[in-house]
């Protein structure tokens, strides 16, 4: 039995036909439904010239890379932010004094618990401060709190006798984190980060409430112009795909970092002089000798 086939049957005459019915009939259902969206789009008349004119002017164009421009420089700050927040929280959250520990989780559940609306708003209208401010700040403040239990959980998530090892030569906490902890937990942690990083870049979205001239502002001012018999659905199928590239270039980013981390001598490497008898190395081969 090859290993392809240790955990399960090998599929019959009779299973195979009936798996590729299943498959012709899921085609079916999602060719039809494409179909239907199709017609409804042709029926309510979402593809006539009126509608899609205003793409062809470079003042829309200006407007909606301004748009995206905004929406792009938002989401960097709240991002950087972001992390630099929830690394001083989760590192509050993970202090051996209990003071700071428990300041650092009334700080985490409470901004955790409160929508970024709430928040985005309180800061625009209680505390009078500009659109693009509050948009990061409210953006900052529930990612960064969020961002904290991540960070937290990746650290907790490392074997503990990799902490006491470390203790045991003499490490100072601050090493043990930095050059024992953080390094192993970044693999574990940074799939949860990326993710909470897309939905930062997804709630740039919410500026338009508080004016903040971002992309889908922009897309509102033209869906809403009467000239073009408010081309609403037109807008939502050129910011749509636009804001999905956006987030799939994150996760793909955040993968070549992975495989890249994985790839490094720094995390691969094994010095075999220093390789005590019978050790496994990272891949489960035994050490060689070294070479004369």
């Amino acid at each position: 039995m090859t290993d392809a086939t240790a955990l399960y049957d090998v599929p019959g005459p009779g299973t195979r036909r009936r798996h590729a019915l299943y498959g012709v009939l899921s085609t079916a259902v999602l060719l039809a439904l494409v179909a239907w969206i199709l017609y409804l789009l042709f029926a309510t008349r979402q593809f006539t010239a009126t509608k899609w004119a205003p793409f062809e002017y470079k003042g829309i164009q200006k407007l909606l890379l301004r748009g995206l421009g905004n929406t792009l420089k938002a989401f960097a700050m709240a991002a950087v932010l972001s992390l630099v927040l929830g690394g001083v929280l989760a590192t509050g959250r993970l202090s051996e004094h209990r003071v700071v520990r428990w300041a650092a989780t009334v700080v985490v559940e409470f901004f955790r618990a409160m929508p970024v609306l709430v928040m985005i708003f309180f800061i625009f209208v209680a505390l009078k401060v500009q659109p693009l401010p509050a948009l990061v700040a409210g953006l900052a403040l529930y990612n960064g709190s969020v961002l904290a239990e991540v960070l937290r959980s990746g650290v907790n998530a490392v074997e503990r006798g990799q902490k006491e090892a470390a203790f045991a030569l003499g490490m100072r906490k601050t090493q043990v984190m930095s050059h024992v902890l953080v390094p192993q937990a970044v693999r574990a942690m940074l799939p949860a980060v990326i993710s909470q990083l897309v939905v930062a870049l997804k709630d740039t979205s919410l500026g338009f409430l508080i004016t903040y001239e971002e992309f889908l502002h922009a897309g509102k001012l033209i869906a809403s112009n009467l000239d073009y018999d408010l081309p609403f659905i037109p807008v939502v199928m050129v910011i749509s795909p636009i804001y999905i590239g956006m987030c799939m270039l994150l996760s793909w980013f955040a993968g070549w970092v992975s495989r890249r981390e994985q790839r490094s001598p720094k995390t691969e490497a094994v010095a075999l002089d220093t390789v005590e008898p019978g050790t496994l190395l990272p891949g489960g081969e035994p050490p060689t000798a070294p070479r004369p």
